[in-house]
């Protein structure tokens, strides 16, 4: 992998219109906007990367939340867009909407077309190799939507400790028409119900998961992305929603859920030491996606009726303190035998080069220990012995194609021997001053 960079994650926030039942109830219009960037609730402003009013165009919500996310995937970084909101708030219209209809299509759609626009257009010696998967996280199990008779899939870490879903049906998709056959097939089983305040409730949250990985065959360079798609269901008041039964159920395991979610934007937030991922399903998929390696795109939808008020509020207050939190990214690169080779050999230099820092520390502690004064000449160098290293580091990263990393005196072995090498030293160095200042003083 590349040197990684740290990015905050992007929160977007759109606003829908009022719809018939709002209109006749006769709510109020509340939203007020300021710029592109805020809106103003009851006197409060909010602000976040963009604000999108009632009348914003899909085309223009996906070219503003997502249209540099697909570039970024086919670059080889990690991706997540997620719509968060209460329910009947424009959350599957944002993320789906009319998958069919070029002005009506969401994000979703979109993506399809422009992953493959990039593609068609891309270097001939690039090789693209897509696949697809498409689940839902219902009554907090995993259920497969493209094999139905997969209904309660685990989560497990891969070899870099990134959880994955163990099982879920993955397609080869050669074309855009491929993928939208796909997520026509794994939306037709999605959980959905009627509400009273949504003719069409998804009683799940969706991710669609699109993996790239590409192979440059004159130079066999090889990098991968991955982008989560991700449709939340909407946290519901009962009182307002009618549900009752199943759907009651549904509507409990919905706001559990979204309280999990919440719970982890909190810790990430205020920099807790403990991040609850384990607690659904959901976050801890999704745990790259939060304070991990990947280029998220948080898009909160909201209603502008005084009816919802409150629940506006608090989705506004969700996007504020996700704004805050910061994932560190970098490209999936995979090296090719020969850059190994190479790489192997720059470590072996480098560790010669910090083994030998660390004898002539050694050496020269044990000569004022035995009371002779070192001549500043025969002292030690710090400064040129960082220049070593980070010549060493330099070539590294030519090697792997990444930016010059930042390095201090001590280098990186594996971690056990970088944090004994960096206790040892410190001790020689306290040593070291411990003698000068004695040798002063006499």
């Amino acid at each position: 992998m590349a040197d990684p960079a740290e990015c905050n994650i992007k929160v977007m926030c759109r606003f829908r219109p009022l719809n018939d039942s709002e209109v006749i109830r006769g709510d109020k219009y509340i939203a007020k906007f300021q710029g592109e960037d805020t809106v103003v609730i009851a006197s409060k402003p909010y602000a976040f990367d963009h604000v999108f009013q009632s009348q914003t165009s899909q085309e223009q919500v996906y070219n503003d939340c997502a249209k540099k996310i697909v570039k970024d995937v086919l670059e080889g970084y990690n991706g997540t867009i997620f719509a968060y909101g209460q329910t009947s708030s424009g959350k599957t219209h944002t993320m789906e909407g009319k998958l069919h209809d070029p002005d009506g299509m969401g994000i979703i759609p979109r993506i399809v077309q422009d992953i493959f626009n990039y593609i068609y257009s891309m270097d001939e010696n690039l090789e693209f190799h897509i696949k697809v998967s498409y689940f839902e996280i219902y009554l907090d199990k995993i259920r497969d939507l493209l094999d139905v008779s997969k209904t309660n899939l685990s989560v497990h870490e891969d070899k870099n400790r990134v959880p994955y879903v163990k099982g879920c049906t993955e397609r080869f998709v050669c074309s855009p028409d491929e993928v939208m056959d796909t997520i026509d097939e794994g939306k037709s089983n999605r959980h959905v119900a009627v509400t009273n305040m949504n003719e069409h409730s998804s009683r799940s949250h969706s991710i669609f998961l699109i993996n790239v990985k590409q192979e440059n065959t004159q130079t066999e360079q090889k990098l991968s992305g991955k982008l989560y798609l991700v449709d939340l269901a909407g946290s519901e008041k009962v009182s307002k929603t009618g549900a009752e039964g199943a759907v009651l159920d549904e509507a409990k395991n919905i706001n559990k859920s979204l309280s999990a979610l919440g719970n982890v934007i909190s810790a990430l937030a205020e920099n807790s030491t403990y991040v609850p991922y384990r607690d659904s399903k959901m976050t801890r998929i999704l745990q790259d996606s939060l304070g991990g390696n990947c280029r998220t795109t948080i898009v909160i939808c909201c209603s502008p009726s005084s009816y919802n008020e409150s629940e506006t509020k608090s989705t506004l207050l969700f996007g504020q303190r996700a704004k805050t939190i910061k994932n560190t990214v970098c490209v999936n690169v995979e090296l090719t035998a020969e850059q190994w080779k190479k790489k192997y050999e720059k470590e072996k230099e480098k560790n010669k080069t910090l083994r030998n820092t660390i004898q002539w520390l050694e050496n020269e502690l044990s000569r004022w220990r035995n009371g002779e004064t070192v001549p500043l000449e025969e002292q030690f160098d710090k400064e040129k012995a960082n220049l070593e290293v980070f010549a060493v580091d330099k070539d590294i990263a030519i090697i792997n194609d990444t930016p010059t990393p930042t390095i201090g005196v001590i280098g990186n072995f594996t971690d056990a021997e970088r944090r004994k090498c960096e206790e040892e030293m410190a001790k020689v160095y306290k040593q070291l001053d411990d003698k000068v200042c004695i040798t002063s003083y006499i």
